[in-house]
Protein backbone atom coordinates (compact mmCIF):
# COMPACT_ATOMS: atom_id res chain seq x y z
CA UNK A 1 0.00 0.00 0.00
CA UNK A 2 1.40 3.43 -1.20
CA UNK A 3 1.75 5.81 2.35
CA UNK A 4 -0.29 8.65 2.31
CA UNK A 5 2.55 11.93 2.26
CA UNK A 6 2.02 15.44 1.25
CA UNK A 7 2.48 15.93 -2.45
CA UNK A 8 5.62 18.69 -2.65
CA UNK A 9 5.50 20.14 -6.02
CA UNK A 10 7.90 21.81 -8.43
CA UNK A 11 6.23 24.76 -10.65
CA UNK A 12 6.35 25.54 -14.27
CA UNK A 13 7.48 29.32 -14.98
CA UNK A 14 5.91 31.09 -17.80
CA UNK A 15 7.55 33.50 -19.61
CA UNK A 16 5.48 36.69 -20.76
CA UNK A 17 5.51 40.69 -22.35
CA UNK A 18 4.88 41.90 -18.88
CA UNK A 19 7.06 39.79 -16.78
CA UNK A 20 10.00 40.53 -14.62
CA UNK A 21 12.29 39.13 -12.24
CA UNK A 22 10.12 39.71 -9.38
CA UNK A 23 9.67 36.07 -8.55
CA UNK A 24 13.55 35.88 -8.29
CA UNK A 25 13.53 38.09 -6.06
CA UNK A 26 10.39 37.60 -3.53
CA UNK A 27 10.74 33.86 -3.41
CA UNK A 28 14.17 32.85 -4.98
CA UNK A 29 12.96 30.82 -7.57
CA UNK A 30 15.30 30.00 -10.25
CA UNK A 31 13.57 31.51 -13.24
CA UNK A 32 14.52 30.41 -16.47
CA UNK A 33 13.91 34.39 -17.85
CA UNK A 34 14.02 37.98 -17.06
CA UNK A 35 10.68 38.49 -18.39
CA UNK A 36 8.75 36.00 -16.13
CA UNK A 37 5.56 36.43 -15.31
CA UNK A 38 3.57 32.76 -13.89
CA UNK A 39 4.42 30.43 -11.37
CA UNK A 40 2.39 27.64 -11.85
CA UNK A 41 2.80 26.32 -8.58
CA UNK A 42 0.16 23.79 -8.30
CA UNK A 43 -0.88 22.63 -11.66
CA UNK A 44 -2.44 19.65 -13.90
CA UNK A 45 -3.29 21.22 -16.85
CA UNK A 46 -1.61 20.38 -20.00
CA UNK A 47 -0.07 23.89 -20.93
CA UNK A 48 2.61 23.68 -17.57
CA UNK A 49 1.88 20.74 -15.69
CA UNK A 50 3.69 20.36 -11.37
CA UNK A 51 6.04 17.42 -11.32
CA UNK A 52 5.73 15.68 -7.96
CA UNK A 53 8.91 16.25 -5.90
CA UNK A 54 8.74 13.32 -2.84
CA UNK A 55 7.83 10.14 -1.96
CA UNK A 56 6.11 7.48 -4.06
CA UNK A 57 5.45 9.51 -6.94
CA UNK A 58 8.12 11.49 -7.18
CA UNK A 59 8.71 12.39 -10.82
CA UNK A 60 5.35 12.14 -11.47
CA UNK A 61 3.25 14.84 -12.63
CA UNK A 62 -0.08 16.28 -11.07
CA UNK A 63 -2.35 15.08 -13.81
CA UNK A 64 -0.47 11.82 -14.07
CA UNK A 65 -1.42 11.53 -10.32
CA UNK A 66 -4.61 12.69 -10.49
CA UNK A 67 -5.68 9.75 -13.23
CA UNK A 68 -4.03 6.64 -12.02
CA UNK A 69 -4.13 7.40 -8.25
CA UNK A 70 -7.52 8.56 -7.27
CA UNK A 71 -7.30 7.65 -3.90
CA UNK A 72 -4.79 10.41 -3.54
CA UNK A 73 -7.87 13.10 -3.59
CA UNK A 74 -10.44 10.99 -1.93
CA UNK A 75 -12.03 9.92 -5.09
CA UNK A 76 -13.08 13.32 -5.91
CA UNK A 77 -13.82 12.17 -9.79
CA UNK A 78 -13.67 13.89 -13.09
CA UNK A 79 -11.09 13.72 -15.84
CA UNK A 80 -9.60 17.14 -14.86
CA UNK A 81 -7.92 18.21 -11.59
CA UNK A 82 -10.24 21.25 -11.00
CA UNK A 83 -7.93 23.96 -9.62
CA UNK A 84 -4.56 25.75 -10.57
CA UNK A 85 -2.61 28.13 -8.40
CA UNK A 86 -0.25 30.99 -9.98
CA UNK A 87 2.12 33.27 -8.57
CA UNK A 88 1.95 36.20 -11.23
CA UNK A 89 4.49 39.18 -11.65
CA UNK A 90 3.13 41.87 -12.93
CA UNK A 91 5.76 43.98 -14.12
CA UNK A 92 3.85 45.98 -16.26
CA UNK A 93 0.64 45.80 -17.37
CA UNK A 94 -1.22 42.55 -17.96
CA UNK A 95 -4.31 43.09 -21.16
CA UNK A 96 -7.61 44.50 -19.72
CA UNK A 97 -9.50 40.72 -20.29
CA UNK A 98 -12.10 38.65 -19.30
CA UNK A 99 -12.53 34.93 -19.26
CA UNK A 100 -15.87 32.85 -20.15
CA UNK A 101 -17.90 30.85 -18.00
CA UNK A 102 -18.25 26.60 -18.00
CA UNK A 103 -21.11 26.77 -20.71
CA UNK A 104 -19.56 29.09 -22.85
CA UNK A 105 -16.10 27.64 -22.44
CA UNK A 106 -17.23 23.65 -23.33
CA UNK A 107 -19.35 24.75 -26.08
CA UNK A 108 -16.66 26.71 -27.57
CA UNK A 109 -13.10 26.18 -26.04
CA UNK A 110 -13.15 22.58 -26.68
CA UNK A 111 -14.35 21.49 -23.56
CA UNK A 112 -11.89 23.32 -21.94
CA UNK A 113 -13.20 24.31 -18.05
CA UNK A 114 -14.31 28.39 -17.61
CA UNK A 115 -12.25 30.34 -15.74
CA UNK A 116 -13.35 31.83 -12.25
CA UNK A 117 -10.07 33.10 -10.24
CA UNK A 118 -9.22 35.55 -7.16
CA UNK A 119 -6.24 37.08 -6.41
CA UNK A 120 -4.41 37.45 -3.11
CA UNK A 121 -2.00 40.57 -3.53
CA UNK A 122 1.00 39.60 -1.73
CA UNK A 123 3.26 42.30 -2.47
CA UNK A 124 2.73 45.98 -4.53
CA UNK A 125 4.40 49.06 -5.11
CA UNK A 126 3.00 52.33 -3.19
CA UNK A 127 -0.13 53.74 -5.48
CA UNK A 128 -0.55 50.05 -7.23
CA UNK A 129 -4.00 49.63 -8.74
CA UNK A 130 -5.58 46.52 -10.76
CA UNK A 131 -8.66 47.01 -13.03
CA UNK A 132 -12.01 45.98 -11.36
CA UNK A 133 -14.97 45.92 -13.72
CA UNK A 134 -16.05 48.26 -15.95
CA UNK A 135 -18.53 51.51 -16.04
CA UNK A 136 -20.72 50.40 -19.06
CA UNK A 137 -24.46 49.72 -17.93
CA UNK A 138 -25.41 48.31 -21.33
CA UNK A 139 -23.70 46.26 -24.26
CA UNK A 140 -24.19 49.06 -26.40
CA UNK A 141 -22.88 51.27 -24.69
CA UNK A 142 -19.49 49.20 -23.72
CA UNK A 143 -19.22 48.06 -27.36
CA UNK A 144 -19.27 51.79 -27.97
CA UNK A 145 -16.59 52.57 -25.31
CA UNK A 146 -14.15 49.87 -27.17
CA UNK A 147 -15.22 51.48 -31.02
CA UNK A 148 -14.14 55.41 -29.47
CA UNK A 149 -11.25 54.05 -27.07
CA UNK A 150 -12.60 55.41 -24.35
CA UNK A 151 -10.81 53.40 -21.78
CA UNK A 152 -10.65 55.86 -19.28
CA UNK A 153 -14.22 56.17 -19.05
CA UNK A 154 -14.86 52.79 -19.93
CA UNK A 155 -12.45 51.07 -16.83
CA UNK A 156 -12.75 50.96 -13.11
CA UNK A 157 -9.37 51.58 -11.40
CA UNK A 158 -9.07 50.31 -7.12
CA UNK A 159 -5.96 51.26 -5.51
CA UNK A 160 -5.14 47.82 -3.80
CA UNK A 161 -1.89 46.98 -1.01
CA UNK A 162 -0.33 44.01 0.32
CA UNK A 163 -2.84 41.64 2.03
CA UNK A 164 -5.95 42.87 -0.24
CA UNK A 165 -8.12 39.95 -2.13
CA UNK A 166 -10.50 40.04 -4.34
CA UNK A 167 -12.24 37.24 -6.25
CA UNK A 168 -12.89 37.80 -10.20
CA UNK A 169 -15.55 35.84 -11.23
CA UNK A 170 -15.72 34.70 -14.92
CA UNK A 171 -17.45 37.47 -16.95
CA UNK A 172 -15.31 40.00 -14.63
CA UNK A 173 -13.43 42.87 -16.83
CA UNK A 174 -9.98 42.40 -15.29
CA UNK A 175 -6.34 43.31 -15.08
CA UNK A 176 -3.46 43.41 -12.98
CA UNK A 177 -1.44 46.01 -13.09
CA UNK A 178 2.83 47.21 -12.59
CA UNK A 179 3.99 46.93 -9.81
CA UNK A 180 2.18 43.67 -8.63
CA UNK A 181 2.63 40.08 -7.01
CA UNK A 182 -0.14 37.84 -6.63
CA UNK A 183 -1.22 34.56 -5.51
CA UNK A 184 -4.02 33.36 -8.19
CA UNK A 185 -6.29 30.20 -7.45
CA UNK A 186 -8.58 29.80 -10.40
CA UNK A 187 -10.00 26.81 -12.49
CA UNK A 188 -7.88 24.54 -14.34
CA UNK A 189 -8.56 26.85 -17.58
CA UNK A 190 -6.21 28.17 -19.42
CA UNK A 191 -9.12 31.09 -21.79
CA UNK A 192 -8.41 34.79 -21.60
CA UNK A 193 -9.91 36.75 -24.07
CA UNK A 194 -8.37 40.10 -24.53
CA UNK A 195 -10.27 43.13 -24.56
CA UNK A 196 -7.05 45.86 -24.62
CA UNK A 197 -3.36 45.27 -24.57
CA UNK A 198 -2.33 49.25 -24.91
CA UNK A 199 -1.52 48.70 -28.53
CA UNK A 200 1.53 46.47 -27.03
CA UNK A 201 3.61 44.70 -29.44
CA UNK A 202 4.94 41.18 -29.08
CA UNK A 203 8.99 40.00 -29.60
CA UNK A 204 7.86 39.64 -33.69
CA UNK A 205 6.63 43.08 -33.87
CA UNK A 206 3.01 42.16 -34.42
CA UNK A 207 -0.01 43.46 -32.01
CA UNK A 208 -1.04 40.84 -29.88
CA UNK A 209 -4.82 38.99 -30.67
CA UNK A 210 -7.68 40.76 -29.45
CA UNK A 211 -10.94 38.77 -28.85
CA UNK A 212 -13.83 41.14 -28.98
CA UNK A 213 -16.17 38.97 -30.01
CA UNK A 214 -16.11 36.60 -27.73
CA UNK A 215 -15.25 39.24 -24.89
CA UNK A 216 -18.48 41.11 -25.59
CA UNK A 217 -20.58 37.41 -25.75
CA UNK A 218 -19.29 37.04 -21.83
CA UNK A 219 -18.87 39.73 -20.42
CA UNK A 220 -21.18 41.03 -16.98
CA UNK A 221 -23.28 44.08 -18.00
CA UNK A 222 -23.37 45.72 -15.66
CA UNK A 223 -20.73 45.11 -13.66
CA UNK A 224 -21.29 43.44 -10.36
CA UNK A 225 -18.82 43.63 -7.56
CA UNK A 226 -18.30 40.80 -5.30
CA UNK A 227 -19.05 40.31 -1.88
CA UNK A 228 -16.08 41.08 0.39
CA UNK A 229 -16.82 40.10 3.77
CA UNK A 230 -14.04 37.71 5.13
CA UNK A 231 -14.48 35.81 8.04
CA UNK A 232 -11.42 35.87 10.49
CA UNK A 233 -11.59 32.99 13.30
CA UNK A 234 -8.58 32.81 15.69
CA UNK A 235 -7.53 29.67 17.50
CA UNK A 236 -3.95 29.01 19.49
CA UNK A 237 -1.41 29.87 17.35
CA UNK A 238 -3.11 30.45 13.87
CA UNK A 239 -5.82 32.70 12.61
CA UNK A 240 -7.49 31.53 9.46
CA UNK A 241 -9.15 34.39 7.52
CA UNK A 242 -11.91 32.87 5.05
CA UNK A 243 -12.13 34.95 2.06
CA UNK A 244 -14.68 32.91 -0.55
CA UNK A 245 -16.56 29.81 -0.37
CA UNK A 246 -18.72 28.80 -3.45
CA UNK A 247 -18.72 26.09 -5.76
CA UNK A 248 -15.80 26.96 -7.61
CA UNK A 249 -13.60 27.00 -4.58
CA UNK A 250 -12.44 28.36 -0.70
CA UNK A 251 -9.42 29.89 -0.18
CA UNK A 252 -8.12 30.59 3.16
CA UNK A 253 -5.05 32.53 4.97
CA UNK A 254 -3.36 30.49 8.07
CA UNK A 255 -1.19 32.79 9.69
CA UNK A 256 0.82 30.79 11.92
CA UNK A 257 3.00 31.51 14.91
CA UNK A 258 4.18 28.44 16.84
CA UNK A 259 2.35 25.06 16.61
CA UNK A 260 -0.72 24.89 15.35
CA UNK A 261 -2.95 21.83 15.54
CA UNK A 262 -5.11 21.03 12.39
CA UNK A 263 -7.98 18.40 10.97
CA UNK A 264 -8.70 18.19 7.17
CA UNK A 265 -11.87 16.49 5.97
CA UNK A 266 -11.87 17.55 2.72
CA UNK A 267 -11.04 15.43 -0.37
CA UNK A 268 -7.16 17.28 -0.77
CA UNK A 269 -6.01 20.71 0.16
CA UNK A 270 -3.36 23.02 -2.06
CA UNK A 271 -1.23 24.73 0.12
CA UNK A 272 0.78 27.78 -0.48
CA UNK A 273 3.39 29.36 1.15
CA UNK A 274 3.74 32.89 0.68
CA UNK A 275 5.67 33.92 4.03
CA UNK A 276 8.20 32.57 6.34
CA UNK A 277 8.85 29.38 6.92
CA UNK A 278 8.47 26.04 9.16
CA UNK A 279 7.24 22.06 9.35
CA UNK A 280 4.26 19.77 8.78
CA UNK A 281 4.19 17.19 10.74
CA UNK A 282 1.86 14.32 9.79
CA UNK A 283 1.01 10.22 10.72
CA UNK A 284 4.00 9.77 7.76
CA UNK A 285 6.46 11.86 9.06
CA UNK A 286 8.04 15.48 9.00
CA UNK A 287 8.59 17.79 6.41
CA UNK A 288 10.07 21.23 5.84
CA UNK A 289 8.88 24.09 4.08
CA UNK A 290 9.90 27.54 3.28
CA UNK A 291 8.51 30.71 1.23
CA UNK A 292 7.70 29.79 -1.85
CA UNK A 293 6.80 25.90 -1.38
CA UNK A 294 4.08 24.65 -2.57
CA UNK A 295 2.00 20.82 -1.80
CA UNK A 296 -0.69 19.11 -1.64
CA UNK A 297 -2.34 17.68 1.45
CA UNK A 298 -4.24 14.14 0.39
CA UNK A 299 -7.36 12.68 0.93
CA UNK A 300 -6.48 11.18 4.56
CA UNK A 301 -3.94 13.15 6.23
CA UNK A 302 -6.31 13.99 9.02
CA UNK A 303 -4.91 15.06 11.96
CA UNK A 304 -1.63 17.43 11.58
CA UNK A 305 0.49 20.28 12.93
CA UNK A 306 2.20 22.42 11.10
CA UNK A 307 4.75 25.09 13.03
CA UNK A 308 6.46 28.05 12.19
CA UNK A 309 6.26 31.59 11.47
CA UNK A 310 4.30 31.34 8.49
CA UNK A 311 1.24 32.61 6.36
CA UNK A 312 0.11 29.98 3.52
CA UNK A 313 -2.75 30.45 1.34
CA UNK A 314 -4.96 27.05 1.31
CA UNK A 315 -7.70 26.39 -1.48
CA UNK A 316 -10.40 23.58 -1.20
CA UNK A 317 -13.39 22.31 -3.17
Amino acid sequence: MIKVQPLFLEPIFQEKIWGGKGLEDKFAYKIPHDKTGECWAISAHVNGPSTVENGPFSGKTLNEVWRSHPEVFGHYGGDTFPLLTKILDANQDLSVQVHPDNVYANLYENGELGKTECWYIIDCKKGAEIVYGHNAKTKEEFIRAIENRDWDKLLRRVKIKPGDFFYVPSGTIHALCEGTIVLETQQTSDITYRVYDYERKDKDGKKRELHLRKAIDVITIPHIDADNKFIVTKYKNLIITTFVENDFFSVHKWKIDGIASLTMDKSFMLCSVINGNGFLRGEEGEYSFNKGSHFILPAKTRNFEISGNCELIVSHL
